[in-house]
């Protein structure tokens, strides 16, 4: 498969490229390196003659098009976007412009290229749009996001996203470009960026500082272990039908503070305070976020009957995996880090694919 991965040196885009080029597909990266893209996520494939990357903002119409129509892809994996909810209400215009504006560019662009491409080999084609569940809004304490849900964003993150979701399906059900859209739960696990809950979490933690969590800590959400959704987006690419919803959740739902109290627990065993105290009396409940939706919670059975997917890897074993990666990569808990960032300068197609 040759394959276009956006957003594909941020923490889930890195991931797949990855682990697209082991499973032998040709990929190329589309990423625009803003402060959530890390060339050193990708140094693993750096070398590969299976790779390249391109340094290009997906809104960047003539550099989408020149990319597609140089390479050539079987599929698009699309999961560029601007992904934090906080930086979304602080300032939303960069949302817009890509989450809304460059999946548009996206889907204008692959939408010419498969026509063209139809006309040429009749081959088929991919186009998997990755989105959230946050686009359901929030759940009370009971059931869980599944394919009936419906669209209420609180956020203009969410908003942006359930925006691209609509997109993604009116280019599928009006020009017949075989689109699949999927929604995915909180996903953790090595190469995270430092602002996630997570790596805040251990970072707070390490420092000596206070761990900041929302409200009342009570907030719930489903975590999914990145190695798992992967798989799951790579059966979505390779067995998923278009026009088809598929939804990625772990089946494992922890409220905020009970997740930064086992964080805390593993870091005791594994980096012990001096004072030989635990780190969980560093948890400090601060204002919460405005708007903060409540629960989150996926349903992926459907997945699982459609793709013979499952979410494999428990909590604890992710968090022991996650942590133990972070201890290791202390750069990675430093926000704002330009470890493996190149500024201003442009980089095009490294790498050459065969």
């Amino acid at each position: 498969m040759r394959l276009v991965v956006t957003g594909g040196a941020g923490f889930i885009g890195a991931a797949a490229v990855c682990h697209a080029v082991r499973a032998g597909h040709t990929v190329l990266t589309i990423d625009k390196l803003t402060y959530a893209g890390r060339l050193q996520a990708l140094a693993e494939v750096s070398s590969s003659p299976t790779h390249r990357f391109l340094n290009a903002d997906i809104a960047d119409r003539s550099a989408m098009e020149a990319a597609f129509f140089d390479f050539g892809p079987d599929a698009v994996l699309h999961l560029a976007a601007e992904s934090h909810v906080d930086r979304s209400i602080d300032d939303p215009d960069c949302f817009i412009k890509t989450n809304i504006e460059g999946t548009f560019i996206l889907l204008e662009t692959a939408l010419r290229y498969w026509s063209r491409r139809g006309l040429v080999d009749g081959g088929d084609f991919r186009f998997v749009h990755v989105s959230t569940d946050e686009v359901f809004g929030a759940l009370a304490e009971e059931g869980r996001f599944d394919l009936t849900s419906r669209y209420a964003p609180n956020s203009p993150y969410a908003a942006s996203k359930a925006a691209a979701d609509h997109l993604a399906r009116a280019w599928h059900r009006t020009y017949g470009l075989p689109v699949i859209v999927t929604n995915c739960s909180n996903n953790y696990g090595p190469g995270q960026h430092a602002e996630k809950l997570i790596p805040t979490v251990i970072r707070h933690a390490l420092a000596g500082e206070a761990v900041p969590i929302y409200g009342t800590g009570q907030n719930i959400r489903d975590w999914l272990y990145v190695g798992d959704h992967i798989v799951g987006l790579m059966s979505t690419l390779q067995s998923g039908r278009p026009g088809e919803t598929y939804l990625f959740g772990g089946r494992c739902d922890v409220r905020n503070l009970d997740l930064a109290h086992r964080i805390c627990c593993l870091l005791d065993a594994r980096a012990p305070r001096s004072d030989g105290k635990s780190y969980a009396l560093q948890i400090n409940l601060v204002s919460d976020r405005p708007g903060h939706d409540f629960r989150y919670s996926i349903d992926p059975s459907h997945a699982e009957n459609a793709l013979g997917w499952k979410a494999n890897e428990r909590l604890d074993t992710g968090l022991e995996k996650t942590i133990e990666w972070y201890l290791a990569n202390p750069d990675w808990l430093v926000p704002g880090s330009v470890l493996g960032r190149l500024g201003d300068r442009r980089i095009d197609m490294i790498g050459a694919a065969s």
